[in-house]
């Protein structure tokens, strides 16, 4: 009679595991789900600089547009130039070069800049032109005074000027003061 019962439970036991299937391993996976690829950081990033270029006033000064000059000598505060370019420093003489030939106008430039040394000013504007008249070669005269301003130990820094001054086409110039 026994073996009817366990004849009986074994038939029970395998129909009730009929839709069992053997596991590989009995470990339970815990981990959590991957986050989605979204760069939630980067989207975080471009909101606060959109943000912030839309907050607060707009200073032309500050703005580039890759026609300016604008160097200042090593030792000099960064902040100098920002004033520069702002119109901060009042201008107390000016050179006009437009219409010189390239050795007149490098000769008037360095008579100017020791001149206005002799006499101790500090903020100068030297209107170089845009060189719209130079059709395809672009603005010569811009680029030599340029150079030839960095070349020049007197200048301590120099930055194109507002667009009620000039624009790209004339450069506010800081001196260094006279050594007494």
């Amino acid at each position: 009679m026994s073996n009817d019962y366990d004849h009986d439970d074994n038939a029970l036991f395998r129909e009730a595991m009929r839709d069992v299937h053997i596991l590989r391993h009995d470990l339970a996976s815990v981990r959590p789900p991957k986050p989605s690829p979204r760069p939630r950081q980067l989207e975080a990033d471009e909101r606060r600089v959109v943000d912030e270029l839309l907050a607060g006033d707009l200073d032309p000064g500050e703005l580039e547009t890759g026609d300016e000059l604008a160097f200042v000598r090593p030792g000099v505060q960064r902040r100098v130039l920002r004033k520069l370019r702002r119109g901060q420093y009042p201008v107390q003489a000016e050179l006009d070069l437009h219409g010189m030939t390239l050795p007149v106008a490098r000769a008037a430039l360095r008579e100017f800049i020791n001149a206005c040394r002799t006499r101790e000013l500090r903020c100068v504007r030297v209107i170089h032109g845009k060189g719209l008249r130079s059709r395809n070669r672009g603005p010569v005269l811009k680029g030599l005074v340029d150079r030839w301003m960095r070349q020049l130990d007197e200048v301590l820094v120099f930055a194109s000027a507002r667009p009620v001054d000039g624009g790209t086409g004339a450069v506010y110039v800081l001196l260094k003061a006279r050594s007494r």
